[in-house]
């Protein structure tokens, strides 16, 4: 019997609403994820008000909004979100504004109506699945908060404990302190985050009761919401014994946030959580790509190699990324086209999972919180992120990025086992230069400028070449070609990024400078495995369909 494409496909769509997605660590290491601030991504009806978001106020996104644009996100190649934690949060005005980005939980078992109803959140995760995509949701597990009852600055300061459900009375708590010595892990875990005006109060994850009701908590969660992944939020303060069972309860890829520069301290997290997010090598990328050529390129790949030899899984799991919610956007610093796209490169072209932080597609230029909370292409201090329109229109770091997604999907489509191959880094003798082997791709980056040129060179030994392939650069689609030797000399003028596969590597009937490819395979900018033509079907269970 013949079947039509068309008529699978309609048919496969009705199902996907009942999919369930195997959504192990593993799994998501072929996902490319698009981070939004859910107040600040887009209101549900299509509307475009004024928002100052230094007054850190809500501003009226919510998840409908999110729903509105996911044909822009999937536009782009993405087929995961991370989004806003979803939980109700303190009420009206603190000492620090309101809690629009969702961090300062007060009810863990009610949702932040906000952002909309349990019928919302529900749809918001249905319609990422109908397009085969994947929801991640931010959690906060450490604290909860209320604003003080008190009107003195004398510990331990009073609150209404009926707010903070399940939890009620003190005993759920650690004694307040603030942490004052970072290099106290005691005090790290125990004490808490904020101040005498917003405190965090310090969930105390050494009582039994509260670690139950944390693990039920999230088992919950996941299952009622049909939550595919979780970003975990301040995971260092919570001892590492907590994280397995957490894990365990959550059932999905867990990745957690350990904001500390040092990959030795980071690492133990690894064997509770799935992974984390790569903190340690961001600050080596920013450090590279916001201080001119003196910025040192050859730091980046010292930190990688070392998260490599102590995370747990290699960086296969990790987060990638150079922008995110809670750090200056790189456009703060520089706004040198080149460099930025050479920063934007990183993510796609290494082991870990590539994060993009919304609004760096559109130029966004905010510094720390809450300017990099915008909502707004235009270049003013306040507003949001509606009013760019999600345009795609002359926007070359759109462009970029789709191209990135494109060529990651393809070089997985290519290589078996590219997912599982350690990205390996070519010494070059300038420290503005960066040379990132991980077959089928060879990046070549720097932070030399709009203004320079910038060259590599690959040495025969390096073995990656016999001298008998093309290479196309999938961001130009030019082309160059090894010497008899298998050696490789590259310049770029205008210090952009090349990321360069062979010839073979790309689909001549695909959309990634197809011109220049020689290859078969069928991955391309329109055919980026995602949605439905993404998805691989594995199995079937309980008659609903298994993807990975």
């Amino acid at each position: 019997m013949k079947y039509s494409w068309a008529a699978t496909a309609v048919a496969s769509s009705s199902l996907l609403a009942n999919t369930v997605f195997a959504a192990s660590a593993d799994d998501w290491t072929n996902r490319a994820i698009y981070q939004v601030v859910t107040d600040r991504f887009a209101l549900g009806n299509g509307s475009s008000p004024s928002c100052d978001t230094s007054q850190k106020t809500y501003c009226g996104g919510n998840w409908q909004g999110i729903i509105n644009n996911l044909d822009y996100i999937q536009g782009m190649g993405f087929d995961a979100i991370w989004i806003s934690p979803v939980v109700e949060n303190v009420q009206g005005t603190t000492t620090e504004g309101e809690a629009y980005h969702g961090y300062w939980p007060q009810n863990i078992n009610s949702l932040n109506s906000n952002f909309g109803s349990a019928d919302d959140l529900k749809s918001l995760s249905s319609a990422l699945h109908g397009k085969g995509m994947y929801l991640m949701v931010d959690v906060v597990v450490n604290h909860v908060v209320a604003n003080p009852t008190n009107t003195s600055s004398v510990w331990p300061e009073t609150f209404d404990y009926s707010l903070l459900q399940p939890f009620g009375g003190s005993n759920s708590f650690h004694t307040q302190c603030f942490i004052d010595d970072y290099n106290n892990q005691t005090d790290v875990e125990q004490c808490w985050l904020g101040d005498s005006g917003l405190p965090l109060l310090d969930l105390d994850t050494e009582n039994s009761t509260v670690v139950d009701t944390m693990y039920s908590w999230i088992k919950n969660l996941v299952s009622d919401y049909n939550i595919d992944g979780l970003r975990v939020d301040t995971a260092k303060h919570i001892r590492l014994d907590f994280w397995p069972d957490f894990a365990s309860n959550a059932g999905v890829y867990t990745v957690g946030e350990i904001l500390i520069g040092n990959v030795t301290y980071a690492a133990p997290y690894t064997n509770g959580l799935d992974s984390v997010l790569d903190y340690p090598t961001y600050y080596a990328v920013y450090d590279a790509f916001t201080n001119g050529t003196s910025g040192n390129m050859s730091a980046i790949a010292e930190m990688v190699t070392q998260a490599q030899d102590q995370y747990n899984h290699g960086t296969f799991y990790v987060g990638s990324f150079v922008e995110n919610q809670d750090n200056p956007r790189i456009q703060s610093t520089v706004t040198d086209q080149s460099i930025v796209k050479n920063a934007m490169t990183w993510p796609f072209i290494n082991d870990g999972i590539p994060i993009l932080y919304y609004g760096q597609e559109q130029g966004y230029q905010g510094g720390n919180d809450p300017a990099n909370r915008e909502a707004s292409s235009r270049p003013l201090p306040l507003v949001s992120l509606w009013l760019s329109g999600f345009n795609t229109e002359n926007k070359p770091l759109v462009t970029h990025v789709k191209t990135l997604n494109a060529a990651r999907k393809q070089a997985i489509s290519y290589n078996s086992s590219f997912l599982t191959t350690k990205a390996a880094f070519i010494s070059q003798s300038s420290t503005s230069t960066l040379a990132v082997s991980k077959p089928p791709f060879l990046a070549l980056l720097t932070n030399a400028g709009t203004s320079s040129s910038a060259s590599w060179s690959i040495p025969s030994s390096a073995g990656l070449y016999t001298g008998s392939e093309t290479l196309v650069d999938v961001l130009t689609c030019e082309t160059v070609t090894p010497s008899s030797d298998g050696s490789l000399s590259v310049s770029a003028s205008s210090g952009l990024p090349k990321v360069l596969m062979p010839a073979e590597a790309l689909s001549k009937s695909g959309s990634l400078c197809s011109s220049q490819a020689s290859g078969s395979g069928a991955v391309g900018l329109k055919s980026l495995g995602v949605g439905l033509m993404g998805a691989v079907v594995v199995g079937i269970v309980s008659g609903m369909m298994v993807l990975a």
